[in-house]
């Protein structure tokens, strides 16, 4: 296996790590596939590496023709052996980067990103420690995780290179040769345990499934990590209490759209069983408390509150008679099992006493815990209080009996169709979708100003509308058992015009969220969300929240609902609408209109808006390091407030390991401090404002003409990439596309992102750009020269142009043309092929050259070393994975369904897309 060579004395111990888990894995092999298996694959990664690394032409040809002999059976050891290595890496690498964040740590050294450098930015500049708490009291900053179809890892895969992470951490620690000889015992044990469990699901991924793979994020790093986060804070702010301004959001179990499996049941489901893993965590920790508060109050006497509460009990044991502390934690714990019961049915696992009278809400838990706080501090016991307790009324406070808030979605023709047949059955409008847009807000808006529900008694409602009625129905209900925090926002995809609030809203009525009239008292319990996802739609955001704002009754009715208005804006869509620069300037113009609009209705009603950014994993759906997409927002857009959401193998490569976990929470929480007082976007100038709008118009019209106007090119696109391979891929509960067509438009935003980031092209990442810039600059040698003088004042001088270009020059560095051209192999029209081949390589080098231009650097990743350290170290061991998926795409789409082998191939193709997925790391 890999034979990693260190750059430097600071990388040592990572070539370290690599090493061992690399010859683990190899002497796993040996032992489980024999010699024979272990030699091919040995040959098969010296040969790639010499390819790649010494750029040996006849090392490549060698490389080919093994690959293309092996059998099938060898050809899926072969792509196993690489995709563990790929996850095995990822573990070493991520010990590596909190080793060396220690170091720093340890030498006073700050880095950009954390909570200390953004603290020290902030004392520099004069800001107090009272104004940032005062900021954080008004703050509101939300992860949101998701489920989409890219996440290709099983929750037991999950869990075995978590206890391998932990195991490789402790090796830092180890002293002995013993010590580290029983280490690498078990670490020996995990990978074994790897290599003989199954790596892809032999069923289709449920909406259970996702739910469960998301709660072991919350058992593994949030529950504890943010309790974590909030010590960092109050220990860097002495004196001044942080409020309760980080909540963790989670679209899994209540994001409709495009999921036919997602239904009130499974919302229900959802809430359950967060609920249930938000209780248990306190269970236990509200045991140990007990067996770490063993005082006696015949030493230590204790506050009359406390006394009381240790009164309430049941607990009567003799011997605990003069330990309040325990027998009023017996007491909690009892009244917490009890709560379990009744808000998930299920039952503790140890009971001192048999449960109690249930809470009626976390508020009453928080409650308990403050008393025993206070006690302790008024007797001198504060030392108690840091280590369990503190962290425990944190998480609470956080996490309350819900865990996270979970919003609800769904696209906006659906609703239409709902509220058309609510009409024509109530004989009020017999075709509401014939309606025009005025017509429609006129109805809508008389709707809400009528106390009477829609429906009708003993009317018999179809399928869809009887499950979304249902939808809102639970949600009532699901807020009225879990708290006001456990769902606060309905999103609407493909947000169109007013009439699709509206409708919701109108829904919200019907099911009792909303109470009272939009002409008198009305208020509703979910935040109306638009989602803006076309190049279009966000074009109209704009005009259509100020259009929204201006019917009558609407701010008054946000008043009365908390002040509050969420807008959320699609990366995704809007990139394969437009492609990449398009979208990242038609959403800065969008959060532009809408801070002018809500800096009015902020002035005039004190509503406040927060934006809620619908960020994937790659480049090209708005993924890219979260600091520096922060600070690069539009002027005023953040304000402390900023949801964004978290998907696919970013969940995994951001959340698996706590302490990776812990820095990036903490650098949300950073960037969001310094966009809001240091205020680091001014407004950008006129010469960069229409210099960004040329770029825009000139680079959609390039990106749309290679994409929609090139004949064949989907043809090209199904066929080159391995989308219709994903698509019959067990990794997620969510169809691949919206409608059974070919078309690109209607096919989902991820699996097209995550096709392309397989072939190792990435074209939704930098398509267009190059054309652009080319088109920008002109023919003119004097006009030529100032421009890009300005595109070079523009990198320097503005975050939005220079964060773009740092994530172009990432993606950039992850594409390989030359791995890319095996893909091509697979267009049967070959002239087709290599016509449209010839076209993305044409416009990925001018794209290249381009960014070369603007920034000077002529190489990829100059000021990022880090990556292109990784890059180096991963990707020879990431080609031979691509080699193979295209050599069993052939065979799979050549042989015949009847053929006893095809599951195999089928198998081998899938465990490549998770092994190239692992290796790419934000692929979705």
């Amino acid at each position: 296996m890999p034979r990693a060579r260190p750059d430097d004395d600071k990388n040592l111990p990572l070539v370290t790590d690599i090493r061992l888990l690399g010859r683990i894995l190899g002497d796993v092999i040996r032992e489980q596939e024999g010699k024979p298996a272990f030699e091919l694959i040995e040959h098969v990664r010296r040969l790639s590496v010499a390819y790649r690394l010494k750029h040996d032409a006849q090392a490549g040809k060698a490389l080919d023709r093994l690959l293309k002999n092996l059998s099938a059976d060898q050809t899926v050891s072969v792509i196993r052996a690489f995709s563990y290595f790929s996850h095995l890496a990822n573990i070493a690498e991520d010990r590596h980067h909190v080793r060396r964040r220690e170091h720093h740590e340890r030498a006073g050294h700050l880095q950009e990103g954390s909570l200390a450098m953004s603290l020290s930015r902030l004392a520099d500049a004069d800001i107090r420690a009272t104004e940032i708490a005062r900021t954080l009291q008004h703050a509101f900053i939300s992860p949101v995780l998701t489920a989409h179809p890219t996440e290709v890892q099983r929750k037991s895969i999950l869990d075995a290179e978590r206890a391998i992470a932990e195991l490789v951490s402790q090796r830092d620690k180890l002293a002995t040769t013993r010590e580290l000889e029983q280490n690498e015992a078990l670490l020996r044990a995990r990978v074994t345990q790897l290599w003989q469990t199954r790596m892809l699901r032999y069923t289709k991924l449920t909406v259970a499934d996702e739910i469960e793979n998301a709660l072991s994020y919350y058992q593994s790093t949030f529950l504890r990590q943010i309790p974590r986060l909030y010590r960092e804070l109050e220990e860097a702010l002495p004196g001044h209490p942080i409020a309760p301004f980080f909540r963790m959001g989670n679209w899994i179990g209540g994001d409709r759209d495009g999921n036919p499996n997602v239904t009130a049941e499974t919302l229900q489901m959802a809430l359950r069983r967060q609920s249930e893993t938000a209780l248990r965590y306190y269970l236990t920790e509200v045991h140990e408390l007990g067996a770490e508060l063993s005082i006696s109050a015949l030493l230590s006497p204790v506050t009359p509150e406390m006394q009381a509460l240790a009164a309430a009990s049941p607990d009567q044991g003799a011997h605990r008679e003069d330990e309040p502390y325990r027998r009023a934690l017996i007491g909690m714990y009892a009244r917490l099992a009890a709560t379990l019961h009744e808000l998930t049915g299920t039952e503790a696992l140890r009971h001192a006493v048999a449960p109690q009278s249930p809470y009626a809400s976390s508020d009453e838990f928080l409650q308990n815990l403050q008393v025993i706080e206070a006690s302790l501090r008024s007797h001198h016991a504060q030392a108690l209080i840091a280590p369990r307790l503190k962290p425990l009324m944190r998480a609470v406070q956080v996490f309350g009996f819900h865990l996270a808030t979970v919003d609800l979605r769904q696209s906006s023709d659906k609703h239409e169709a709902v509220v058309a047949e609510l009409l024509r059955v109530a004989r009020l409008e017999a075709d509401y979708s014939a309606l025009n847009e005025p017509a429609r807000r006129e109805l809508l808006v008389r709707l809400l100003n009528d106390a009477r529900p829609l429906r009708v008694h003993g009317a018999e409602y179809s399928e869809h509308t009887q499950g979304e009625v249902a939808i809102f129905e639970a949600a009532l209900r699901m807020r009225q058992a879990y708290g006001r925090e456990a769902l606060r926002h309905y999103i609407i995809s493909h947000t169109e015009d007013v009439s699709d609030l509206l409708e919701v809203l109108l829904l919200q009525k019907e099911a009792g969220l909303l109470r009272g009239t939009l002409d008198d008292s009305a208020s509703c319990d979910l935040i109306v969300s638009p989602l803006f996802e076309t190049i279009g739609d966000l074009r109209r955001a704009g005009p259509i929240m100020r259009e929204y704002y201006a019917l009558p009754g609407i701010a008054q009715m946000m008043v009365r609902s908390g002040r509050e208005q969420d807008v959320m804006l699609g990366y995704s869509d809007s990139n394969k609408d437009g492609g990449f620069f398009t979208s990242n300037w038609e959403l800065y113009r969008a959060e532009t209109a809408l801070v002018k609009l809500f800096d009015e209705l902020k002035t005039a009603h004190g509503i406040v808006l927060r934006l809620f950014h619908g960020r994937g994993g790659t480049v090209g759906r708005g993924g890219g390091p979260s600091f520096q997409a922060i600070l690069a927002q539009p002027p005023g857009t953040v304000n402390g407030q900023i949801r964004l959401t978290e998907q696919g193998e970013v969940i995994n490569s951001k959340y698996a390991n706590p302490e990776i976990g812990l820095r990036n929470l903490e650098t949300l929480v950073a960037a969001t401090l310094e966009a809001t007082l240091l205020h680091p976007t001014k407004p950008a100038t006129k010469a960069f404002l229409e210099a960004a709008d040329a770029i825009s118009t000139a680079s959609m019209a390039a990106y749309r003409k290679l994409v929609y106007e090139t004949p064949g090119f989907t043809d090209y696109f199904f066929a080159a990439t391995p989308i219709r391979e994903i698509a019959e891929l067990n990794i997620g509960s969510r169809p691949a596309s919206r409608k059974a067509t070919r078309a690109i438009e209607d096919l989902r935003a991820i699996p097209w992102s995550f096709s392309w980031g397989q072939c190792r092209v990435a074209l939704p990442g930098w398509c267009g750009f190059g054309s652009a810039i080319n088109a920008f600059l002109g023919s003119n040698a004097k006009e030529r020269r100032e421009r890009l003088l300005l595109l070079q004042r523009m990198h320097k001088q503005w975050p939005f142009f220079r964060t773009l270009l740092s994530n172009l020059d990432m993606v950039l560095a992850k594409t390989d043309l030359a791995i890319a051209a095996r893909y091509v192999e697979l267009v049967e029209d070959r002239r087709l092929g290599k016509k449209i081949f010839a076209a993305i390589e044409a416009e990925w080098r001018a794209t290249s050259e381009a960014l070369s231009l603007i920034t000077g650097e002529k190489k990829r990743l100059a000021t990022n070393p880090s990556l292109a350290r990784s890059i180096e170290h991963r990707f020879p061991y990431l080609d031979p994975l691509n080699h193979l998926q295209v050599e069993l795409m052939r065979r799979y789409r050549q042989q015949r369904d009847d053929d006893p082998a095809i599951e195999r191939v089928k198998r081998g193709i899938h465990i490549s897309i998770n092994g190239v997925a692992a290796g790419l790391r934000n692929t979705g």
